[in-house]
């Protein structure tokens, strides 16, 4: 019987997380209300303060699922057992690219994050996660590079700082870009190469290199 309440209890707050992301993607999230949310869910408002502390909170959970496939990738790319991890990095990029072009429950959260989420308010909670969340992943991207070049895949004078900043900003890009323009890229096809290009480019670029700016003083100075 307690096995069935927990169940029940949890197909509740999918359910919740369902209408959510049904109702935010359709009005946008400063416009809903958990009364909107508990009425597309069919439940009160009192069963989402139940599963959750507030809007933000909601918003949170509803995001956080989506990603949670990613984590063991990430670990795997920062584990210093891991014999490949360049290429747990490049599966990471891949997967988050291709499968957000593929899975239209992955493209409508994204799209709610950057086209219809204001970080006002009582949204501000969410933001300071936001940047948390970015933070964080910038500095496992980074150790990541690390890993990577301890095991020979990338040059050892990489800037593995400026180098994350590119990784990070390339899918975040590539997520605005397949929302904002849809048909311009086939982003679920071509993914891999642009991963590939991306961190061939942080291979070979003498601009990734951490005496980059001391040469081209010189360079300019002369």
């Amino acid at each position: 019987m307690v096995r069935r309440t927990k169940e029940e209890a949890q197909e509740t707050r999918n359910s919740i997380l369902d209408a959510a992301e049904r109702v935010f993607f359709e009005k946008g999230v400063s416009r809903t209300s958990l009364a909107d949310i508990a009425q597309a869910a069919g439940v009160t408002r009192g069963a989402i303060y139940w599963h959750f502390a507030h809007k933000g909170d909601l918003f949170t959970e509803m995001f956080d699922r989506v990603l949670l496939p990613l984590d063991e990738l990430k670990a795997a790319s920062q584990d210093p057992n891991e014999p490949d991890p360049l290429g747990r990095l490049m599966e990471i990029c891949t997967v988050c690219v291709r499968d957000t072009a593929n899975d239209p429950r992955r493209r409508r959260v994204f799209d709610i994050l950057f086209l219809k989420c204001e970080f006002v308010e009582d949204m501000g909670p969410v933001m300071a996660r936001y940047q948390t969340n970015m933070r964080e992943g910038l500095t496992k991207v980074e150790t990541g590079l690390r890993n990577a070049i301890s095991k020979g895949q990338m040059p050892a004078d990489l800037d593995t700082k400026l180098a994350a900043s590119m990784v990070h900003a390339f899918v975040g890009g590539a997520l605005r870009d397949m929302l904002f323009l849809p048909d311009a890229t086939d982003f679920a096809a071509q993914a891999e190469q642009m991963v590939e290009g991306m961190f061939d480019a942080l291979r070979l670029s003498p601009a990734l290199r951490k005496d980059y700016a001391a040469r081209r003083s010189d360079r300019a100075a002369n």
